[in-house]
């Protein structure tokens, strides 16, 4: 095992996120308060929320957390699903879990940065890149070419961290049947699943129709709710999911209590929420095509297929490290330059930068952005 690098992003975000006056690049939804969250609430789970003791919590998880999980799947149940705190415990514990230093495991870049570095760390790792000249295409025969015989995962991404990218359920589907013929897990990050532009494009969630298909999930993304820290995996293999649970107890152990009763009442309130969050994003994409058609000649912008992010490419002064730069500096909107997606084991894309669209300020941060071009 290696020591893991800086996270390139996170570092990023440490020093601008919170000084900033426009968060233009934040990956997450509108969140809520907790007042007009409890408004929501059943009455089982408003009960559970007056009487909360702040005590320990099972690692697992509540059995009511589990269960309202479990009700986001077709063939999931409570005991198939972990607890973590964030996606990135999750990531940290499976990968962990399921890779040795004498494996191989295939990503795809440019990814959310902890999906490489991780396996990076433990094992060899090749990554297969989305093709920014095609839309950010996908080429299965890449991915079943850098299969070799220590192949242990395939980890994906979609709806896709930074670009947006739904890849058609026909590719989906080739990629499972890659993992079952050679009998390898699938990790799919779906965090931003239920944010898809429309239905009709949404994906299977890979727990329901693999074995050994993981589903990744949390509560930050299109639940709009961070600041809980709740996330789990999905997995139908209990003797797996059994030695991660193990393995939480060297790091976080338990949930808080108030996030998961909290975490609760949202996912049984999960269709007003995501009505209200779909309504937001819709809202902003309109705002958003109408901006990137003023600059034709400054930036290519392709509406992404969901998620509430898109990865803009740049063709102004400068490369696009200095543009950002310059523009968090001056006006205090920040923007997510494509060197904080870099890999290592993959071919990346220079000169993008990501946005994001999740918000209701969304529109004053573009002004300000606006108000910066015309000066430039």
């Amino acid at each position: 095992m290696t020591l893991l690098p800086d996270f390139k992003l996170e570092t990023y975000f440490s020093e601008w996120e919170f000084k900033v006056r426009f968060n233009l690049c934040g990956s997450d939804m509108e969140s809520i308060s907790i007042s007009e969250l409890l408004k929501m609430a059943i009455k089982e789970d408003k009960e559970l929320w007056d009487n909360m003791q702040l005590g320990y919590t099972e690692t697992y998880g509540s059995l009511a957390l589990r269960s309202a999980i479990a009700n986001t799947y077709k063939n999931v149940k409570p005991e198939n699903i972990l607890v973590f705190a964030g996606a990135e415990e999750g990531i940290f514990i499976a990968m962990h879990t399921l890779l040795t230093q004498d494996d191989h495991a295939i990503v795809i870049t440019p990814n959310y940065q902890s999906l490489e570095t991780i396996p990076n760390s433990i094992c060899s790792v090749t990554g297969i890149g989305l093709d920014p000249n095609k839309n950010w295409h996908l080429d299965i025969n890449k991915i079943k070419d850098a299969i070799r015989q220590n192949t242990r995962l395939i980890s994906i991404n979609f709806p896709h961290n930074p670009t947006g990218k739904i890849i058609s359920e026909n590719e989906f589907h080739s990629i499972v049947k890659i993992a079952e013929e050679k009998d390898i897990y699938l990790f799919s990050d779906e965090v931003y699943r239920l944010m898809e532009r429309e239905k009709s494009i949404r994906l299977p969630q890979a727990a329901d129709i693999y074995q050994k298909g993981l589903s990744l999930n949390v509560m930050s993304k299109a639940y709009g709710m961070p600041g809980l820290r709740i996330g789990w995996i999905a997995l139908r293999n209990k003797k797996i999911l059994s030695k991660m649970e193990r393995l939480k107890h060297y790091l976080s152990i338990c949930n808080s209590a108030p996030s998961e009763i909290l975490a609760t009442i949202a996912l049984n309130s999960k269709e007003n929420i995501l009505e209200r969050n779909k309504k937001i994003v819709a809202d902003n994409l309109i705002i958003l095509n109408q901006f990137f058609h003023k600059y034709p000649n400054l930036f290519d912008w392709n509406e992404p297929d969901g998620a509430c992010i898109g990865y803009p490419k740049y063709h102004g002064e400068g490369d696009v490290e200095f543009f950002c730069k310059k523009l968090v500096k001056k006006t205090g909107v920040l923007l997510l330059p494509s060197s904080m997606f870099q890999s290592n084991v993959g071919p990346t894309p220079t000169n993008h930068f990501r946005i994001g669209y999740g918000k209701i300020n969304m529109k004053d941060g573009l002004m300000a952005l606006q108000e910066f071009l015309s000066k430039k």
